[in-house]
């Protein structure tokens, strides 16, 4: 048998300089230019975001373990499951302040690169907490429960930007322009550096990315330890579910049952770190009901949603 390769600093810089390279040929080469994103174009990107993660998982198998790369797939899909909800709430972000569609990669785009900063700061504080007290765990799991429930009996947000702290102290410190200037995030007003709503926007949107994050993050450490692979899934999922952003954004009515479905997760999760003193959940099994759950929840959703339009008398 092989011997593992040890993971390093020149692997997480690897990794990141490697995904910094795909963002600046994302932006400089085939977005150059503000527009439209169409649908089969999300898909295509979408595709080949996933093809690289499971390239990725090949990879973790061959180098280190069967057993790693399951972990790296199971936390893949736990953040991507997870973070579907994020993706409509940046939708209707989106369609509070007015942006134009051929702006909304842009935003994305940078909110990326913020994501890549905030999980990696989360993720190493988390995997340092982990390490020294193992009852962290524990408390992350009770957590997760807590959220799941609240998730299942939530109603849908409104998008309140004067009561995030972050815009009102962005507003206390710069001026803002009265309406968007392109894809600028900065202008000027009476000789004095602003910022332009569409600024707000993408602090918005980070500030949003940051609460699903603190959801997110502790499920992935359910299934694995290793700061290496929860920051590898984390990142390969959001990027291939904002390149699918523009797809799933036109079809929020689909998922109408999303919501208690990924609630459904997320007390799963919980209540797996909950019990792991005693019985610890196989990584296949949770891969399992993770997608069961998912597929189930989108499933009803875009069933009923189909049943509606067939019979509109039909509730």
């Amino acid at each position: 048998m092989t011997a593992q390769v040890p993971i390093n600093a020149w692997h997480w810089a690897g990794f990141i300089g490697v995904i910094l390279v795909f963002l600046a040929l994302d932006l400089r080469v085939f977005h150059r230019f503000s527009r439209v994103i169409k649908p089969k174009e999300a898909l295509l990107w979408s595709s080949i975001w996933f093809l690289l993660a499971m390239l990725f998982a090949r990879g973790l198998a061959a180098w280190r373990s069967p057993g790693e790369s399951l972990e790296f797939i199971t936390g893949y899909f736990v953040e991507y499951s997870l973070s579907m909800d994020n993706v409509f709430a940046i939708a209707l972000i989106f369609s509070y302040f007015g942006v134009e569609k051929r702006l909304e990669h842009r935003v994305l785009y940078w909110g990326i690169i913020g994501a890549l900063l905030m999980r990696g700061l989360m993720i190493g504080l988390g995997a340092a907490l982990i390490l020294n007290f193992s009852w962290v765990l524990y408390l992350l799991g009770a957590f997760l429960v807590f959220t799941g429930i609240k998730w299942g009996f939530s109603k849908q947000e409104v998008v309140q930007p004067e009561r995030n702290p972050i815009i009102r102290l962005a507003r206390k410190i710069f001026p803002v322009s009265r309406g968007f200037e392109g894809h600028k995030f900065l202008t000027w007003v009476d000789g004095r550096r602003a910022l332009t709503p569409l600024a707000l926007v993408l602090l918005m949107v980070e500030t949003t990315d940051l609460v699903f994050a603190v959801d997110s993050v502790p499920a992935i450490f359910a299934v694995t330890q290793n700061a290496f692979i929860v920051f590898t899934s984390n990142i390969f999922a959001i990027l291939g579910l904002r390149s699918l952003y523009f797809v799933l954004a036109g079809a929020i009515q689909y998922f109408r049952f999303l919501k208690a479905g990924l609630s459904a997760v997320l007390v799963f999760i919980g209540a797996k770190m909950l019990i792991a003193h005693w019985y610890r959940v196989p990584t296949a099994l949770s891969l399992c009901v993770i997608l069961a759950i998912t597929t189930l929840s989108i499933g009803l959703s875009v069933l009923t949603e189909w049943r509606k339009k067939k019979n509109p008398a039909r509730r």
